[in-house]
């Protein structure tokens, strides 16, 4: 099986998934998808393809920030992240985690969830300079809100 095989695959189950919380993602192709996940960024973000392709949560995050930002008109390729403002970034970002946070809530994974939240909290809110002032409040909101949502799950934190 080729990498756009597998990619395609992937693409087609994290859509159901998905469709599971009443998203629907744009079309992504498995060159878009692959060419965003090897193309250019301009934080120290480590993730890697396989990393993605191995975890149904990064799919869906991933697949929902590709989705977020062809709806906002971006072409995606190798450089749609470096060659577009901050802001609409950090948007997709945003609504890609929510979206993620979200169908592990659905499945009822907690510690994915608060494994997520505390990447969150330790990459975006405080130790990030990429990120434009005007969205914090955003990432907050999501943090807040998700943390809420499993905080009463008898769960220790990660």
């Amino acid at each position: 099986m080729s990498i756009f095989e597998e990619i395609n695959g992937k693409i087609k189950r994290a859509r159901e998934a998905l469709k599971l919380i009443n998203y629907v993602a744009e079309h992504v192709s498995a060159q878009e998808f692959y060419d965003y996940m090897t193309g250019e960024i301009f934080s120290e973000d480590t993730t890697t393809l396989q990393d993605v392709l191995g975890n149904e949560f990064l799919i869906v995050h991933e697949l929902s920030e590709m989705s977020e930002l062809k709806k906002m008109g971006r072409k995606i390729d190798k450089r749609v992240i470096v060659d577009s403002p901050k802001t609409v970034i950090y948007k997709a970002h945003f609504k890609a985690m929510e979206l993620e946070l979200k169908y592990a809530i659905h499945k009822k994974d907690y510690y994915w969830t608060k494994f997520r939240l505390k990447q969150h909290r330790e990459s975006v809110l405080e130790d990030n300079s990429n990120l434009p002032e005007s969205l914090r409040s955003r990432g907050e909101e999501i943090y807040r809100k998700f943390s809420n949502l499993v905080k009463d799950r008898n769960i220790s934190s990660t």
